[in-house]
Formats: C-alpha cells, sequence, structure tokens
C-alpha cells in the first residue's frame, strides 16, 4: 500500500480541501477545554494540579521549578549540545538584532512633530511543548527576541513527564537565554493559568508558543475573551514543497519525513508538474527512509497516510494553490527557485533550492520557526522582534503648527458634525500671537 496518496489534476472537491483546512471537531474541542480554562480560573493551582495528574500522569508538590532541578539538568546536558545551542543561540540572535531599530521624530509640517516610541510588552509567557519531543529549540524562538525587545517578566510552562520533571535540554536552555521562571504545568491548563493567574503563577499580557489542537483552541479562547493577546494560532506542523525535476527525490522524501515526525495530523503535501516517474523516485524514496526511522515510524505512518502528492499542469499552477493554502513551511526546489520565492504571497517561512531543508530553520539559521498554521499565514507572520513590543504614537505641535492646521480640521470636524472638536482647535487660537 502507498505510503502517500497521489493526485493528477484533482478535482475541485479535493482542491478546495486541500486549501481550505481547519481545526477539525472545533466545536467538540471548545466544549472540552471551556471547562478547564473555567476550573482553573476559578480554583487556580488545586485544578493545575488536578490535571497535571489526569494528562500528565505526574504529582507535583512544587509548580515551579527550583534552583536544584536547573542545576541538576545542567549536570546532565554534554558539552556537544551545549556548544550547539551556544551557535544556535548566536545566529538566531544575529537574525533578530537586525529586526531592531529606533524610531526618531518627523516634522509633518511646520511646528508639527509625530514619533512612535516602541515599547516591550511587559508581561509574556511561553508555552514549550514537552513529552517525547521536548522543543528546547522553541526556548531559544521565543526567548531571544523576548530578551532581545526588553521584556522585564517572562514566564515559561510546559508539561513534566511521569516523574514530575522537566526534560534537562528544556531547562538548560532556558538558563541559557535568561529565562529562569518555569512552571510544570502543560496543555489547556498551562494556557488558562497564564491568561488568569493563579497561585503561583502570575497572569501576563500575551501568550506565546505552538502546542497541539488543545494549547490552539485554549489560546484562541481566552484571547477572544478579552484576557490575554496571542502572538498566532500554531497547531500541528506544516509542510508544503513544490519542486520539478531538478529537485534530488532523495531531498525531497527526507523533507517530507521531518516534518511528519512532529505529530499524526502534520499536513504535508508536495506539488508538482513533474512525471510519474519523478515521482515514483520520491514514493520509492519515502518507503526507504521510513525503514530507517528508529523512533516515531507510528506517528510519521499516520501522518504520511493523510498526506498528499498533487501533479498540476505547470509551477504557476501549483504556485497558485500554494499561495491558496498559505502553509506553515514552504521548500521551493525547482529551476530559477528564487523566481518562484518573489510570488510567493502566504506563506510563514519559505526555502528555497536543495540545500534550504526546513530543518535548517528549525534550529539554527536564524529565522523564527514559530509561525502560523491552518493557512492563517494570508494574516499573520511568524513570531520576530515586532511580536514582543508596541508603539506607542506622541505628537507635539506648536501654536503655529496648529493654526496652520486649523481650516482643514474644523472643516472636516464640522463636516462630521463634531462642533466640539472645531471648537477644541480655535479656543487656543483665539489671542493673537
Amino acid at each position: 500500500m502507498d505510503m502517500i496518496q497521489v493526485y493528477i489534476h484533482p478535482t475541485c472537491e479535493i482542491w478546495n480541501s486541500i486549501s481550505n483546512r481547519t481545526l477539525q471537531n472545533i466545536s467538540h474541542l471548545k466544549n472540552l477545554v471551556t471547562p478547564i480554562i473555567d476550573n482553573v480560573k476559578n480554583y487556580g493551582d488545586v485544578a493545575l494540579k488536578t490535571y497535571t495528574r489526569k494528562y500528565d500522569h505526574a504529582d507535583i508538590k512544587h509548580i515551579q521549578v527550583t534552583e536544584e532541578e536547573f542545576n541538576k539538568a545542567d549536570m546532565q546536558i554534554s558539552n556537544c549540545f551545549k556548544k550547539s545551542i551556544e551557535i544556535a543561540y548566536r545566529n538566531i540572535k544575529y537574525f533578530h538584532e537586525k529586526q531592531m531599530h529606533e524610531e526618531t521624530p518627523i516634522e509633518i509640517s511646520k511646528g508639527v512633530f509625530c514619533w512612535r516610541k516602541i515599547i516591550p510588552i511587559e508581561k509574556v509567557g511561553f508555552y514549550i511543548p514537552g513529552g517525547s519531543s521536548p522543543l528546547f529549540s522553541t526556548v531559544l524562538m521565543l526567548g531571544i527576541p523576548g530578551n532581545l525587545s526588553g521584556c522585564k517578566n517572562i514566564i515559561l510552562c510546559t508539561p513534566p513527564n511521569k516523574n514530575g520533571e522537566i526534560h534537562p535540554s528544556i531547562l538548560y536552555t532556558a538558563r541559557y537565554v535568561g529565562i529562569t521562571r518555569i512552571y510544570k504545568v502543560g496543555g489547556a491548563q498551562a494556557i488558562a493559568a497564564m491568561a488568569y493567574g493563579t497561585e503561583s503563577i502570575s497572569s501576563v499580557y500575551k501568550i506565546f508558543g505552538p502546542g497541539n489542537s488543545y494549547v490552539t483552541i485554549a489560546k484562541q479562547i481566552v484571547s477572544q475573551r478579552g484576557i490575554v493577546s496571542i502572538d498566532i494560532p500554531a497547531g500541528p506542523s506544516e509542510i508544503a514543497i513544490m519542486a520539478d525535476e531538478t529537485a534530488n527525490p532523495e531531498f525531497v522524501a527526507s523533507d517530507l519525513l521531518s516534518q511528519s515526525e512532529h505529530d499524526p495530523d502534520s499536513y504535508i503535501l508536495l506539488v508538482t508538474p513533474n512525471n510519474q516517474f519523478w515521482i515514483e523516485k520520491v514514493k520509492k524514496e519515502l518507503k526507504k527512509q521510513f525503514l530507517d526511522i528508529d523512533k516515531k515510524q507510528d506517528i510519521v505512518e499516520k501522518s504520511l497516510k493523510k498526506s498528499k502528492i498533487i501533479v498540476l499542469s505547470s509551477l504557476d499552477e501549483c504556485l497558485t494553490l500554494i499561495n491558496q493554502i498559505a502553509p506553515e513551511h514552504l521548500i521551493i526546489n525547482c529551476k530559477n527557485a528564487s523566481y518562484w520565492g518573489e510570488k510567493v504571497t502566504n506563506a510563514g517561512s519559505v526555502f528555497l533550492g536543495n540545500y534550504s531543508p526546513v530543518s535548517a530553520g528549525d534550529y539554527a539559521s536564524g529565522t523564527n520557526h514559530v509561525l502560523p498554521t491552518y493557512g492563517y499565514a494570508k494574516f499573520y507572520s511568524g513570531v520576530s522582534i515586532d511580536s514582543f513590543i508596541k508603539k506607542i504614537t506622541f505628537q507635539k505641535i506648536s501654536k503655529k503648527g496648529l493654526k496652520n492646521l486649523s481650516e482643514c480640521i474644523n472643516i472636516l470636524s464640522s463636516e462630521e458634525g463634531l462642533l466640539a472638536h472645531k471648537k477644541s482647535i480655535n479656543i487656543r487660537l483665539k489671542n493673537e500671537f
């Protein structure tokens, strides 16, 4: 049986199902998540410990990670891991530093000065998935721009294992980037704790981080309630690959597999105008490389069974579909990849050519890997320095500057019938200069 389904010139129904994906069973998920959020809001730490026992099968006495646990984690981490974190940290920091800039006052007209002041968001919370894949890389992706932006209070929630412990790689990486307030809480209950606060966990103004469908729904619920802001709706991993005959089938197969190991619900798609012979090479490589996977074969297999190879008439048609999909990750692996990259309008992050795998961006090339999924890349950007700041506008106007604007403002405010607006201008100008 084929591991991945091939559709040649798909019907409108298939085309729409590919491009218009959404969170499945959203009403069912809301019904499950809403009581969790409300219980954490009402019962605080008691609810957190109850849900940790229920979902993570761990009894935790202390919700916050202790200094002793940090020190223990440090001793468990290899020197080669520490060196790799150092390299990744340096690259990610360098890329994000270039996003920082100061704005200077602009003289709009004589005597009228306007400007924006950049203010870091004071309190932010990070959600880091744990379990069998502790995403310490996401600690780098959030912690580095958070610190560069100047956020004063940063906390981190991540689920414990059955022994009530956090994976040492997460603890080491967090302390490396300067995050020491870490809590042993996962799932929707962690999102609720950061939104409302509990006895142990202080509430924040904005929540960052990817997660499963429950976490994604929880983030949307607390955001819709106006309790807290969120970064982006970031669910299971997605990859779309646009490839032609110049793409190496071995590389293409490895990219499909690399993202499928994240989650059974990962979204995996290959779009190509290539002939059946090239496609068969990709499918053969998929089977071969699948057999070499030591761990997570079950997750990969479930993910690939939902995945698709779409065969279209041309690269133009392929790109049209890609822009409708707005994938989290997009690999353009074809001749003149940079040319086609310029035509991309909807994607979270784009990788050009045979030697630009998504895995590079996931860890160490420098770009951020916290990206919009479910097609939200049509109107969301990935996490950046801008995600951690807000901008307040200022203006300073001289009397002469106001006089120069007065006729314009009088006419416009009168047209809207807001005569008190007009008076607030004229009262300042009634005396002669």
